[in-house]
């Protein structure tokens, strides 16, 4: 074997590994990921997955990373192709709602978010990086709203980034007890929402 082939099947096993570790901590959180059970699901030994990976929490740390940049291709790219203002805030938020449902076991990070909340470390603080960088984005995509006139220039970006985020934790936890209708009132409570700010009205059924 090549030394490329090797290495493409080294990162292909790594990525097998990481999906599986991301199946099993989407059901279990991240402190409910073990080695045995992903070895098990990987159909792989105990050695061979440390082989990728230094220690558990290098393993906990990587599915964080791996989810982040699954959830960028998936919420933030789609996005930033369409034209500034609220087309584009209101696609970072439809695909968000999508996110969270095409996630039945949940989003790994906002689960993490409480799972962590407590537990000072490394974890901790890529946890609360990633949801500042976040924040980070919604007040870009905000600001640009008000700038082309499509949200009052009185709009506080900062408190709707804010609202924005609870009804994204709103819909991640209404589904566990109304997963049918759980996606509709977040998209009513965003427009809604958005109507608050001086956004023109849309008609989303009752």
């Amino acid at each position: 074997m090549t030394p490329h082939a090797a290495t493409h099947k080294g990162n292909a096993t790594r990525e097998m590994i990481v999906a599986r570790a991301y199946d099993i901590a989407a059901r279990h959180g991240l402190e409910g990921l073990s080695i045995g059970e992903l070895a098990t699901a990987a159909g792989m030994s105990k050695s061979g997955v440390f082989a990728h990976f230094g220690s558990r929490e290098d393993l906990q740390l990587t599915v964080l990373e791996w989810t982040a940049e699954r959830y960028a291709r998936a919420v933030i790219a789609p996005a930033v192709g369409l034209p500034r203002g609220l087309p584009r805030l209101r696609a970072i938020m439809e695909n968000w709602f999508g996110w969270v449902c095409d996630n039945p076991d949940g989003c790994v990070i906002l689960a993490a978010a409480h799972e962590y909340d407590a537990r000072p470390g490394l974890l901790h603080d890529r946890i609360v990086d990633w949801l500042r960088q976040l924040r980070l984005q919604l007040m870009k995509a905000i600001g640009m709203c008000i700038e082309t006139g499509e949200l009052s220039r009185d709009t506080d970006p900062v408190l709707l980034a804010f609202e924005l985020f609870a009804i994204a934790q709103g819909l991640h936890d209404a589904r566990l007890y109304d997963a049918d209708q759980a996606p509709h009132l977040a998209r009513r409570s965003l427009d809604r929402l958005l109507a608050s700010y001086g956004a023109p009205a849309v008609s989303t059924p009752a």
